[in-house]
């Protein structure tokens, strides 16, 4: 498989989420940050579906705020301002196990503070947690950058969590993956259909 072109990895893992994204679903957006994915991921699940985006910087959320708001998606996206770890918690009861997408952009803000990055111990438990809640059919989006501080310690963790699932028999792709620093790279895991 080619090498995933830097520049197109975001819109790749927009078309991963929008491939399987029926009206009406729930989706999770665990990175909120400019607002590009919670957008798409709200345009797909339709004014029937609903998103809940993550942040833990004020300035992702507003940001995010704006961007729905002139697109006319705010209406279906709740937005929080807390980690993607504790997406559980936010989740309401009848939403458990209904997810159709959970994508997640790991790294830092763009244009923002790059100190302030996504942490491995959180995103592994927010992986685990938006995983155990995909409804069957549902997919697991997850873009790892390794070419800042502390992103190849984090793609090692989505690595990780990526053989699990391939062990346990599930549909597991990694797309661009390459053992070669600064590259970025998604992660697909498919939730097997009823």
């Amino acid at each position: 498989m080619a090498p995933v072109n830097p520049i197109r990895v975001t819109e790749r893992a927009q078309k991963l989420a929008t491939e399987v994204l029926r009206p009406g679903d729930i989706a999770v957006d665990g990175t909120a940050g400019k607002g590009r994915d919670t957008a798409c991921l709200a345009q797909a699940v339709g004014p029937n579906g609903h998103v809940h985006a993550f942040d833990i910087q004020p300035e992702a959320i507003t940001s995010t705020h704006n961007l729905l708001e002139v697109a006319g998606l705010l209406d279906r996206v709740s937005l929080h301002l807390r980690s993607h770890a504790e997406l559980t918690e936010v989740l309401t009861s009848a939403q458990h196990g209904k997810l159709g997408v959970a994508i997640f952009n790991l790294g830092y803000l763009p244009g923002g503070d790059a100190s302030i990055i996504t942490q491995p111990s959180s995103t592994n438990h927010a992986l685990r947690s938006a995983f155990d809640h995909l409804r069957p059919g549902g997919r697991l989006i997850c873009v790892a950058y390794t070419g800042h501080p502390g992103g190849p310690e984090e793609s090692d963790i989505v690595l990780k969590f990526a053989e699990e699932q391939a062990a346990a028999g599930l549909h597991v792709e990694k797309v661009g993956y390459y053992p070669t620093p600064g590259k970025p790279w998604i992660l697909v895991v498919n939730k097997p259909a009823a």
